[in-house]
């Protein structure tokens, strides 16, 4: 993932944003991977780390794939941390969607960046160790499905798709609301 640093900050700075919430995720995670070239995706990043997300649409583009995450006891969309296999964020993020869901089709609808968030994580113990709270910085890609059976892992609670209209007009959290207007 190292290689990736440069091309991935370029992302970040080519990268339009669709409101002034998503401005200020941009602005805080330019300055966090140019001050963390080599470790920006590492879990042991004391202020946090990149992660990968998709926004997994179907077909017809009128629903999108939440999954009800055990550890946070919310709905998001499938994502989650990088690996050092990852060649980018990108696919990174289209990895943890197929692993999340089993939707083996899945497929990133380009390399650039669909939404730029970052989120409180909470302390918590972990395999008996202790987890700082930290941020996530959460690099988001458009990822569309040709099939609408899934398989969740054991890191989710249940899936659903929900219509992206109402996703959109509804007051769930404030950055699935936001990628969900960027689809109309």
């Amino acid at each position: 993932m190292k290689t990736a640093h440069t091309t991935f900050l370029a992302q970040i700075k080519n990268h339009t944003a669709f409101d002034a919430a998503e401005a200020a995720h941009r602005v805080n995670m330019i300055q966090f991977v140019a001050l963390n070239s080599d470790a920006f995706w590492q879990r042991e990043t004391p202020q946090g780390h990149v992660t990968g997300s998709a926004f997994v649409v179907n077909n017809t583009r009128t629903h999108t794939l939440l999954l009800h995450h055990a550890k946070l006891n919310r709905w998001v969309q499938p994502g989650g941390h990088l690996d050092e296999t990852d060649a980018t964020p990108a696919h990174g993020a289209l990895r943890e969607a197929i692993e999340e869901t089993n939707i083996l089709s899945l497929a990133l609808a380009s390399q650039s960046l669909f939404d730029i968030d970052i989120h409180p994580i909470p302390e918590r113990r972990k395999d008996g160790l202790h987890e700082p709270a930290h941020l996530h910085y959460d690099a988001r890609y458009l990822v569309f499905a040709n099939q609408s059976t899934v398989q969740i892992c054991e890191e989710s609670l249940g899936f659903r798709w929900v219509l992206l209209r109402e996703l959109a007009d509804g007051v769930n959290e404030s950055g699935l609301v936001r990628m969900a207007k960027k689809m109309f």
